[in-house]
């Protein structure tokens, strides 16, 4: 039996930067980005309940983006982390 297929690796992927698309990290600054993928209205619906809880005011998320499935949007938040944490 020929084990060659176990050497093999599958090609790395490449896609576009994530971060790179959403511009450079701010310097001491590490990024975490919070992403909601639903329908126009369960997107809207849980930006604004976050902004109820205090968690991000709804000016900070971008604006309603495509998503990879028919009939879904999502946006994305970045929050920052101090680097010296």
């Amino acid at each position: 039996m020929n084990k060659s297929f176990f050497l093999q690796t599958a090609p790395t992927p490449t896609f576009p930067s994530l971060l790179g698309a959403l511009g450079d990290p701010m310097p001491g600054k590490i990024p975490v980005r919070i992403l909601v993928i639903s329908t126009p209205f369960g997107v809207n619906q849980t930006i604004h309940t976050l902004h109820a809880l205090r968690f991000a005011d709804v000016s900070l998320w971008s604006p309603l983006l495509p998503a990879p499935n028919p009939g879904e949007v999502m946006s994305i938040l970045t929050r920052y982390l101090s680097a010296n944490s």
